[in-house]
């Protein structure tokens, strides 16, 4: 035996920490074309608005004066009243659409963000926090980044407008109407505040529940066996009833500041109406409020609505920026946070290690010696120094990875052992399924045509595992497994060992095992029993 004993070297740093996910930035990118069309269409609906009021106000005050109401008049109110109807139509579609398409852009963005992560960081991610920033914040982001945009940019334009169009009929009323604006602009402050605090609330809230809630999913068996059904279930309802609390007070806040835009709109227009109202009476003379025609004076009480609800729209996409904002700090949390310290261990990082062409090499140790860390680092999976000199790198190879974890898509028995790899030939399949006991499972009836569930959620361990092993054989690549005969009954476990024994007559075969007879027909063997000194034996 040729033995080769290592030293422990002084401990690296961790590796460097990857690029922050900044979904904002990325989502404002995304949102740029969809919400300059949404813009455009809600400047072009303001504006046909505004000409409604005008030729509505036109025709009511000469009907009411008795005069004549001239044809063109009656066909341009009804012509802008419809365009305006189209035109807000056309924006809605348009929002909804853009809205769409950034959270599906951003939520492929976060999937290659993951993509990217080392396995071991991947594993460490809270599967409920992962669920919720892949189904829910994507959307959050993308409708404060479209629909509060839009929201925001109109309340600065459409008042604007309102007011341009009051100073035809009378400069004074304008001047009344923006007077009452920085009172709301005050509320808006004091109540985004609190929006945004209840915003964060609800959303830690939410993280929670989902998070126990997939936590309850794993460990469902183990509950069922313990009878502990009803406490969990009152656990969940806890938990529910924390989020349901969170989520009313929300709204509480949203519908108090949608009302404080209502009161003082409503008190503008009464104050509006009062003025007009003596003016025409002769009881009063107010400078821009007497003198005026039928017509100017219900041109001013139907303008000033149209002043006062870019604000109501801006108040009632308020919370969205909240949780628009919650979700972007958690999204960027979950996706950009520091990567794991790859494991220290120093017998690793000073490795030599030649791996042949062809035949089997075992990685054995106790559990927690770096049997599955090293095994990772050869694939390319795990950052961390590798076993150099004089190793072969398999990061750029292609290989077949076998463990109890293996991905298992929807579909048969059959298509999920030649997963990515083609259409073998059916008697190849048979073969190998055949091999290591598929084809005579009880619980996968129907041979090669057995349905499986989307992420083989009907197998267990030791069927991925054998269905890995089949999918290795028939791969005609490198060979990584990870206890590939764990979780196996003894005649099981040696079908595969004979199996892995035949692929490394033509290819590499590197397995991590506690498996002493797999160990044992190996042509090289990587002993990490010692603490800090590594065997490598032939």
């Amino acid at each position: 035996m040729k033995t080769q004993v290592v030293p422990a070297p002084v401990p690296d740093s961790a590796a460097a920490t990857p690029g922050t996910f900044q979904s904002l930035s990325a989502a404002e990118r995304l949102a740029g074309p969809g919400l300059r069309g949404l813009l455009a269409l809600q400047a072009l609906r303001a504006v046909l608005r505004l000409g409604f009021a005008a030729t509505a106000a036109m025709a009511a005050g000469r009907l009411v004066m008795g005069e004549t109401v001239d044809p063109w008049l009656v066909a341009g109110m009804v012509a802008l009243l419809a365009a305006a109807y189209f035109a807000g139509f056309a924006a809605e579609r348009v929002q909804a659409t853009a809205e769409n398409a950034v959270s599906t852009r951003l939520r492929a963005l976060a999937g290659e963000r993951l993509g990217k992560m080392p396995a071991r960081q991947l594993q460490s991610l809270s599967t409920g926090a992962l669920i919720v920033s892949m189904q829910r914040h994507p959307e959050s982001i993308a409708a404060l980044m479209v629909g509060h945009r839009a929201a925001t940019t109109m309340m600065a334009a459409g008042p604007l407008l309102a007011a341009i169009a009051l100073c035809f009929a009378s400069w004074q009323a304008a001047l009344l109407v923006i007077c009452l604006t920085p009172v709301m602009i005050l509320f808006f402050v004091l109540v985004g505040n609190a929006i945004r605090r209840r915003a964060d609330a609800q959303e830690r809230a939410f993280g929670r529940l989902a998070g126990q809630f997939a936590d309850r999913v794993r460990t469902l068996p183990t509950i069922l066996a313990n009878h502990a059904t009803a406490s969990e279930e009152a656990k969940l309802g806890q938990r529910l009833e924390g989020y349901a609390g969170e989520t009313i007070g929300l709204l509480r806040i949203a519908f108090a500041n949608a009302g404080i835009i209502d009161f003082f709109a409503s008190l503008s227009i009464a104050i509006l109406a009062i003025f007009l109202g003596l003016g025409h009476l002769k009881l009063a003379t107010i400078p821009g409020f007497s003198n005026l025609e039928l017509w100017q004076s219900l041109f001013i009480l139907m303008i000033a609505p149209e002043y006062f609800a870019p604000f109501r729209r801006f108040s009632e996409q308020y919370h969205a920026k909240a949780e628009g904002l919650a979700a972007a700090a958690a999204l960027d949390r979950l996706l950009g946070a520091e990567p794991i310290a790859s494991t220290t261990l120093p017998v690793l990082d000073r490795l030599r290690l030649t791996l042949p062409a062809h035949g089997l090499v075992a990685i054995v140790g106790p559990s927690g010696s770096g049997k599955s860390t090293l095994l990772r680092r050869l694939a390319g999976l795990e950052p961390g120094a590798m076993p150099t000199p004089g190793t072969r790198s398999l990061a750029n190879e292609e290989i077949a990875w076998v463990s109890t974890d293996a991905y298992v898509p929807e579909g048969t028995l059959a298509e999920a052992i030649s997963w990515n790899d083609g259409a073998p030939d059916r008697s190849r399949l048979e073969n190998a399924a055949r091999a290591i006991g598929l084809l005579d499972d009880a619980l996968l009836p129907g041979g090669l045509d057995a349905r499986l569930d989307k992420g083989g959620t009907n197998l267990s361990g030791g069927q991925r595992l054998r269905i890995a092993v089949a999918r290795a054989q028939l791969s005609g690549r490198t060979v990584l497994a990870d206890e590939p005969t764990a979780k196996l009954d003894c005649a099981t476990a040696e079908a595969v060992r004979r199996m892995l024994l035949g692929i490394s007559g033509a290819r590499l075969v590197i397995v991590a095992t506690h498996d002493r007879e797999l160990a044992a027909a190996a042509d090289l063997v990587v002993d990490l029993t010692r603490g800090n000194t590594v065997e490598v034996a032939a």
